[in-house]
């Protein structure tokens, strides 16, 4: 059976639903049971929100500007999260639909908030709210996930625990949230993949990390294949500059053949009797035996 669909409206005609008129406490019992256990959903002005560093900083202008037509027309569907201490609301999970709806002018908006929460509490709260919406970056998360370790000094398992996500990406993210702010900045502007920085925090220090670093700070390296190039090609200590290491051989050990020769050599020398002369050509001779049936084995494996 065909279904039936309404009419397209203009956008015009459209009619502007606000839902913070008609919000009704029951639609986020769920949330509020789970992540935001005690929260109170209130009506809150804008103004009376202070915004501190949040999880996220990367934000697509673009993608605001599309919430913010989406508020605009159909009113904030999920609230915002604060936190209030001493009288004050500090914003704690919500920034980009905060951004979006200051853009627009708009004066309230539904709140849950939260009271007495530990600073560990609150970090966890808005590392997963975050982490369940628009894809964070790489960068913001570890970050994020940095800044719980050293406002808890908790063991990599306890954070994997809390923040509920794998033990190797708290691992990667400590080591990315370690690295010197340039770099982090870098991997936002340039959009740099993440193992070009693990693996650039893998580098020994020297003349080729701080030449590494210069690279990536300014998005000369931005894929782990660009990378590996570098490293690829670059000349080992103590060879010459644009030597290749096929030009390079190795000082070989002498082949039997020298060796036998070099007894040979050695021998006319020596004020040695017969009998002792004639010891040394029959122990010559016989390696000289060896050398060939060895030789012979090694061209002819199947012989």
């Amino acid at each position: 059976m065909a279904k039936n669909f309404a009419p397209r409206v203009s956008k015009k005609e459209r009619k502007t639903v606000s839902l913070a008129d008609r919000l009704d406490h029951d639609i986020f019992k769920i949330s509020d049971d789970k992540l935001l256990k005690g929260a109170k959903l209130e009506e809150v002005s804008l103004k009376n929100i202070n915004v501190k560093e949040q999880v996220r900083t990367k934000f697509d202008d673009k993608s605001l500007k599309d919430l913010a037509e989406n508020i605009k027309a159909n009113g904030l569907i999920q609230p915002l999260v604060v936190h209030r201490e001493n009288g004050l609301l500090t914003l704690i999970c919500g920034e980009r639909r905060y951004r979006a709806m200051t853009s627009i002018d708009m004066k309230k908006a539904p709140c849950f908030i939260l009271d007495d929460k530990s600073e560990e509490e609150l970090m966890a709260i808005q590392f997963s709210e975050n982490s369940s919406r628009e894809e964070l970056h790489y960068i913001d998360k570890a970050d994020g996930i940095y800044a719980y370790k050293k406002s808890t000094d908790a063991s990599e398992r306890k954070i994997q625990a809390a923040l509920g996500i794998s033990k190797s990406e708290v691992h990667r993210s400590i080591l990315l949230g370690k690295l010197p702010k340039e770099l982090r900045e870098a991997a936002k502007v340039f959009d740099i993949e993440k193992y070009v920085l693990l693996e650039f925090g893998a580098l020994e220090e020297g003349p080729m990390q701080k030449m590494i670093f210069e690279k990536i700070k300014n998005g000369e390296i931005r894929k782990r294949t660009e990378l590996r190039k570098i490293l690829k090609g670059t000349v080992a200590p103590g060879r010459g500059k644009g030597v290749s290491k096929k030009a390079v051989k190795k000082k070989s050990a002498p082949s039997a053949n020298e060796f036998i020769k070099a007894m040979r050599e050695k021998t006319k020398d020596l004020n040695l009797d017969k009998d002792m002369k004639d010891l040394l050509k029959t122990l010559v001779k016989e390696a000289k035996t060896e050398i060939k049936k060895t030789s012979k084995k090694a061209t002819h494996p199947n012989d």
